[in-house]
């Protein structure tokens, strides 16, 4: 006789049914309202909505936004609608760590697209870390660093600072002035300048900093005005660069002046007459000629406005956003390990062009280098031959450090 399985019956006495029940129903809620059951899943962007750099990071907020927008409307990833929760870390770093802290352990979310100092990106490495959770970070930054808690999709320094550097040597300059904020990227961005342009036995005629937020230049410009310099490389960040460049103006100085961290939104902000002529270095200008990239800033226009700029880092936060949805169906799976390791080699087709993560997880990319005109738009000057390898370690300024995730 065949053995036919009986559902199982559990006894138990009346006073003890209600305490069940509520267990069950616990547990129930538990295993419905997570990834894997919830009918949406849960990301972080947190970026400076306040502050000095919200000059610059609320657009990336709105171009991450805009990603996750899209991909809702196509279907989600993985069947489920992406629900974002928004935080506004304040152009401080202490507060991205809390922000941080709370969006992976309060409103548990998988991943986390933001940052833009590196002030705030190694202040919110700790928090990633411990929590085992993902950092997507869509600026460019000063390299010397690397960790399997961040995907770094905005440039190495061998992606932008050296080759508009070595763009600078073709025109000639042979002294260079470095001006920037005063924390780690403009920090590390000018001593590898300063050894590349020892190597090189040009001159480095000055080398200052203010506070991030700063507007007082009248110290700075005046050592500019003595050391009188061929061009001045500027890693100033946030709403300090509004300050410099019209002191800069009153002054009557018209130099030349190369900047990292002044895109098209920037420019705009500032008014475009005050920064035409100058230049910058970036692996994206709104300028670029491709029907993708066209379509990209029409679709950005539409949403926010006929004439809304568009900035390499907002480019960089929207192909994250595209990234992390890629290998998460590449994973089937929202495991932060297995997206980590899908995102390796899956090569994306993006209003940059094809990009692609190293094992180093870093993005492969071009580099340009334009000069802004009377619109606020970029005049592309140069631009790399190819996509350029990231290398997080510079091997003039760091020699033999190598990245091993």
């Amino acid at each position: 006789m065949a053995f036919v399985a009986q559902p199982m019956r559990i006894l138990m006495k009346p006073t003890q049914r209600p305490a069940a029940q509520l267990s069950i129903a616990l547990l129930a809620a538990t295993v419905l309202s997570s990834p894997a059951f919830a009918e949406t899943v849960k990301v972080g962007v947190l970026q400076s909505l306040s502050g000095t750099m919200a000059i610059s990071e609320v657009t990336v907020k709105n171009a991450e936004m805009m990603a996750i927008d899209e991909i809702n409307a196509a279907g989600g990833v993985l069947g489920k609608q992406i629900e974002p929760i928004v935080e506004d870390g304040a152009s401080d770093p202490a507060i991205f760590a809390q922000k941080a802290t709370k969006l992976v352990q309060d409103n548990g979310v998988v991943t986390v697209f933001g940052g833009w100092t590196s002030a705030s990106r190694k202040a919110m490495l700790p928090v990633f870390q411990k929590l085992k959770s993902l950092l997507w970070y869509p600026v460019q930054f000063e390299g010397n660093e690397c960790s399997p808690a961040i995907m770094y999709s905005g440039a190495q320094p061998n992606q932008q600072i050296v080759p508009a550097y070595d763009w600078g040597k073709t025109k000639g300059y042979k002294s260079f002035f470095l001006v920037g904020s005063d924390y780690v990227f403009p920090r590390t961005a000018n001593l590898i300048l300063k050894k590349h342009i020892a190597l090189d036995k040009l001159t480095t005629a000055g080398e200052e900093y203010v506070p991030l937020g700063g507007s007082d230049f009248s110290a700075v410009i005046a050592k500019i005005q003595a050391a009188k310099p061929d061009v001045i490389y500027s890693t100033l960040n946030g709403d300090s660069n509004v300050s410099f460049f019209k002191q800069m103006s009153a002054a009557g100085i018209k130099l030349p002046v190369m900047s990292f961290s002044i895109g098209e939104q920037e420019a705009q902000a500032m008014g475009a007459s005050l920064v035409e002529g100058s230049y910058a270095g970036w692996n994206y200008f709104q300028s670029i000629d491709t029907p993708a990239n066209k379509k990209f800033v029409a679709d950005y226009q539409t949403k926010f406005g006929a004439g809304a700029a568009v900035t390499d880092p907002m480019v960089h936060g929207y192909v994250d956003v595209y990234a992390w949805k890629a290998a998460v169906e590449k994973a089937g799976a929202f495991d932060v390990d297995k997206v980590r390791k899908a995102a390796v080699g899956l090569e994306l087709a993006t209003p940059m062009g094809a990009v692609k993560f190293a094992p180093n997880q870093s993005l492969y990319q071009k580099a340009y280098v334009g000069e802004l005109d009377s619109k606020g738009q970029f005049k592309i000057l140069w631009e790399s031959k190819d996509v350029i390898p990231p290398d997080p370690y510079d091997p003039v300024a760091f020699p033999g450090k190598k990245c091993e995730l």
